[in-house]
C-alpha cells in the first residue's frame, strides 16, 4: 500500500490520482504495484462505469519512472527483465480494463507516462502538457507494449521521430498528430472531464463496453478479428434490459435508467 496513489469513486466514476507532485509524479516500484491493484478493483466495482487517472499538484501527469530507483532497482539487463516484470502489470490492467479509461493530463507528459496515457482510451490535456519520451537521452530501450500503444496512437513514422530525437511536444502538437484528443483551459480542465466521464458512465454500460471490445477487434486486420467476440458484444446489448430501458425512454421522452445488465 502506499499513499502516493490515491482513489475515489464519485457518480460512477473512478479516480486514480498519482500523488508524487515532488518529483512530477514520476512512478516508484510501489506505485505501479498498487496502481495495478486499483484498476483491477475498478473493473470489477459494478459502481464503477468510467475511469479517469491524472497527476497531483497541476504540474505533472507522470514524469516517467522513479530514477532514483534505478541503480538499486534497474541497473542492468537481469535487473531490468525483472523490474518490468514487477512494474508491468498497471501498464496491462489500465490497457486491459473493460471500462472506459480516460488521462487528464496537466504539465509534463513523459516516458512511462506517455504509456500510460496512450493505454487509455482518451487523452484530455491543460495547454501546458508537454509530451516526450526520452528514453534516447538515458540509454534506454522503450518497452514492446509501450511502442505499440503510442503507434497505434500516432502512427509509425511519427513513433519513430519521438523516440529518435526524444523532443518535447506541445499539447497543441500533440493533438495534431493524435498524441492528445483535445485540449481544454486549465481552469476548467477538470470540471470538463468530470462531466465527460459522467456522460459515459450515464450511458448504457453494456454498449460502452461493445463499443470498446469492438474497436479493439477491428483494428486488427480483418482476418484477425474475432468474429465470435464481436458477435457476442452486440448479442450480450440486444439481450439486455438496458436496450429494453432504452427504447422504452426514448418512447416516453426521458432520461434512462441503465443498469449494466
Amino acid at each position: 500500500m502506499t499513499d502516493q496513489i490515491l482513489t475515489e469513486v464519485i457518480d460512477g466514476v473512478g479516480w486514480l490520482t498519482f500523488n508524487n507532485p515532488k518529483k512530477h509524479n514520476a512512478i516508484s516500484l510501489d506505485m505501479s504495484m498498487r496502481g495495478a491493484e486499483v484498476m483491477t478493483e475498478f473493473a470489477t466495482d459494478e459502481n464503477v462505469r468510467a475511469i479517469v487517472l491524472k497527476g497531483a499538484g497541476g504540474r505533472a501527469f507522470v514524469s516517467g519512472a522513479d530514477i532514483s530507483e534505478f541503480d538499486k532497482r534497474r541497473s542492468n539487463a537481469d535487473s531490468g527483465d525483472e523490474y518490468e516484470r514487477s512494474s508491468t502489470g498497471m501498464f496491462e490492467n489500465i490497457r486491459e480494463n473493460p471500462k472506459p479509461t480516460i488521462a487528464m493530463i496537466e504539465g509534463y507528459c513523459m516516458g512511462g507516462g506517455v504509456a500510460i496515457a496512450c493505454a487509455c482510451d482518451i487523452r484530455i490535456c491543460s495547454p501546458d502538457a508537454i509530451f516526450a519520451i526520452p528514453a534516447a537521452r538515458l540509454g534506454i530501450g522503450y518497452r514492446a507494449s509501450f511502442t505499440r500503444w503510442v503507434l497505434e496512437a500516432v502512427g509509425p513514422s511519427m513513433t519513430k521521430e519521438i523516440l529518435y530525437t526524444a523532443r518535447r511536444y506541445s499539447s497543441s502538437e500533440a493533438v495534431a498528430m493524435g498524441l492528445a484528443t483535445r485540449v481544454i483551459e486549465k481552469t476548467v480542465l477538470e470540471d470538463y472531464v468530470r462531466d465527460y466521464a459522467a456522460t459515459i458512465a450515464g450511458n448504457a454500460p453494456l454498449s460502452v463496453r461493445a463499443a470498446k471490445g469492438m474497436v479493439a477487434e477491428v483494428v486488427k486486420t480483418p482476418g484477425e478479428w474475432d468474429q465470435e467476440v464481436c458477435k457476442e458484444l452486440v448479442r450480450a446489448c440486444a439481450d439486455s434490459a438496458d436496450f429494453k430501458e432504452g427504447r422504452t425512454a426514448f418512447m416516453e421522452k426521458r432520461l434512462p435508467e441503465f443498469k449494466g445488465e
